[in-house]
């Protein structure tokens, strides 16, 4: 990166990564630099990715705001922007005109305790508020908690999911008493990420395609954030 703000051309180095979508995070800073060297900047840079990438937005922060840019990052929780899901994101807003900042919270965050009645946000949204099922049920994750993969994650459909995944059809659905539910379909999880029921996904590998989306209620706040 330190190269990059330099002007060097790092793209040989970038091929040999033993994983070549290791460099593609530095892409949007590169194209960003060369829209400042052109004399035509971006007026807004918007960037999320998983929570590690967070040290890669700071660096980049800095590197923005020796180009002229108001810059602000941070990790913001889906369910606090109304996803029925605990999904976390690092996410940079930076502009070229006026203070960047992060997006407001528009709902509760979710926790163990009972929501927070003096909160005057509205509480996180659940699951059985955006999936069409009959009855009360619980979500079983796929993967291990505290570090036991025989210990799986349970929520209740009162609660928002946990992160979708690109795995999210392997996670069980039960009724209380354990009787097994159909799993979640494409059409569900696309629900759990705030898509409309009836978005037309489509292709081979739809589940990658669902998860790998950031949600659009989550989205719609960065981008007013960065935009408004």
């Amino acid at each position: 990166m330190k190269r990059l703000i330099m002007r060097e051309d790092v793209t040989e180095e970038l091929s040999q990564q033993d994983d070549e979508r290791t460099g593609l995070v530095l892409e949007p800073l590169r194209w960003a630099l060369a829209a400042v060297d052109s004399g035509h900047p971006y007026e807004a840079v918007v960037l999320t990715q998983a929570p590690t990438v967070l040290p890669i937005w700071q660096a980049m922060a800095e590197a923005l705001r020796n180009e002229g840019y108001s810059v602000a990052f941070g990790i913001l929780r889906a369910e606090e922007f109304g996803v029925p899901q605990t999904r976390r994101r690092a996410v940079l807003i930076a502009r070229r005109q006026g203070v960047a900042t992060l997006p407001r919270t528009t709902h509760q965050p979710y926790g163990k305790s009972a929501v927070n009645q003096s909160n005057p946000l509205p509480p996180y949204v659940s699951m059985s508020e955006v999936l069409n099922r009959p009855r009360p049920f619980n979500l079983i994750s796929n993967y291990g908690s505290g570090g036991d993969p025989k210990s799986r994650g349970r929520r209740t459909s009162t609660e928002p999911a946990f992160s979708v995944t690109a795995k999210f059809t392997r996670c069980k659905v039960a009724t209380a008493d354990g009787t097994e539910l159909e799993r979640l379909t494409c059409a569900e999880a696309g629900r759990l990420q705030s898509f409309p029921a009836d978005y037309p996904w489509a292709g081979v590998n739809q589940a990658q395609q669902i998860a790998n989306a950031t949600p659009p209620l989550l989205a719609t706040h960065i981008v007013g954030a960065a935009l408004l």
